[in-house]
């Protein structure tokens, strides 16, 4: 499939894939100079590219396990969304949840996170008085004991 891409600023990187197998592609900060996010703190860091998500995807953003592992770096909101009637800069919230209290830097060119482009269906939400049984019935978090 082919997702045209639009270079917002001339140092913006394309997304690249780390393997031939990888789900998701790396998105480059395109920021022109490191940036700190002290401890509990949120940034929106640009990417400098937008994208032509067809119709029927979605582009998933989700944490790069390096950063948000080793460095305590991922995305605020954990998955963001990209809609495929969204035409601007792809930005990531990045929240900085390292315990050591060290403000966390961002250079300029470094891999922030990953997208994945995945087909979606879209649901007809039907009201109803009722709903079909089923053996786990209203039972919630927790409720299957593992």
């Amino acid at each position: 499939m082919n997702v045209r891409i639009k270079k917002l600023y001339e140092k913006a990187i394309v997304p690249t894939y780390g393997t031939p197998y990888a789900a998701g592609a790396d998105l480059y900060a395109c920021i022109d100079e490191t940036i700190e996010i002290k401890p509990g703190e949120t940034k929106m860091v640009g990417t400098g590219i937008a994208m032509e998500i067809p119709d029927g995807y979605v582009g998933l953003v989700f944490a790069r396990s390096g950063l948000a592992c080793k460095k305590g770096l991922a995305p605020a909101n954990k998955v963001g969304v990209i809609d495929s009637d969204y035409r601007g800069e792809i930005k990531v919230a990045l929240h900085n949840h390292n315990g050591s209290g060290e403000a966390l830097p961002v250079e300029a060119g470094e891999r922030i996170a990953q997208i994945s482009i995945v087909p979606y269906l879209k649901a007809e939400f039907e009201l109803a008085d009722e709903l079909e049984e089923t053996d786990r019935g209203e039972k919630g978090f927790g409720s299957t004991g593992k």
